[in-house]
């Protein structure tokens, strides 16, 4: 039995390439190299790795890190369970021991403490220091690490360390083009080609609302969301509003003229 057949992807993720990545990903799993996923939120980075997982056929096993995430949280632990202790293996030593794609989210989010665990794991070492247990696991010949994080996002304090950076190969996304943007929009919900270059075209106006102030501009993954909105019965405006508008900011003045744009395409 596959210890981790629930972490596989079991059919082909939409994914519609921009340059070379795809070339690049594969290069580096096979070389073994671990890889950074750098871009904006909702660009497609996450979408971009199931694909490679499923093509790849390894399993993806994704964790969201966060202040709290521990080094047992990703290594494992000894519990209690229907009379003895038993060792419960992490997320990150099941990657390692089974050959799977481990898939640290936003990883400036974490702790660093919990985080300094992998550096063995990123060189030619290729092990993960178990010290309740005291051993080293050596990996699996298809273990991958993969981080990824929002380099426009994050403030200084949480910015990706240079020196952590130097151990992955990187490649680094951005939205599409709008022709991409657009074909993406009508492949995940089934939109219409004009209602597709409707939502890219307010995308894209709402993007430029970063040089004053705005903190993330809209998503491909809220373009789709805002077409599947529409395809169960909302206006295109109330769907744009729901979707492109309320989630990106809080600031009136800027909710006024996301609106604005909003209105001009579909009022």
């Amino acid at each position: 039995m596959d210890p981790l057949q629930d972490f596989r992807i079991p059919e082909e993720p939409f994914y519609l390439p921009r340059q070379r990545e795809v070339e690049v990903f594969k290069a580096a799993a096979r070389a073994r190299l671990p890889v950074l996923l750098k871009g904006p939120t909702g660009c497609g980075k996450t979408r971009f790795l199931a694909r490679m997982a499923f093509e790849l056929e390894r399993p993806l096993i994704t964790v969201a890190c966060h202040e709290d995430l521990s080094g047992p949280d990703l290594v494992g632990r000894y519990l209690f369970h229907e009379g003895e202790t038993r060792w419960i293996d992490g997320p990150l030593t099941m990657a390692v021991r089974h050959g799977a794609i481990c898939y640290l989210d936003e990883i400036v989010e974490g702790r660093q403490d919990s985080l300094a665990l992998l550096h063995p794991l990123l060189d030619d070492r290729r092990i993960l220091v178990v010290e309740k247990q005291g051993r080293a696991i050596k990996a699996h010949p298809d273990f991958l690490p993969v981080i990824s994080y929002n380099p426009g996002y994050q403030s200084a304090l949480k910015d990706l360390k240079i020196s952590t950076a130097q151990r992955f190969a990187a490649l680094e996304f951005d939205y599409p083009r709008p022709e991409t943007e657009a074909e993406v929009v009508m492949g995940e919900a089934g939109a219409d080609p004009a209602l597709a270059e409707q939502l890219v075209r307010a995308a894209h106006r709402i993007r430029r609302l970063k040089e004053v102030g705005l903190a993330e501009g809209a998503s491909t993954r809220l373009l789709v969301y805002a077409a599947k909105l529409i395809n169960q019965g909302l206006s295109p405006l109330e769907a744009a509003e729901t979707c492109l508008q309320t989630p990106l900011t809080d600031d009136e003045d800027l909710k006024e003229a996301v609106s604005g744009i909003i209105a001009d395409i579909f009022g």
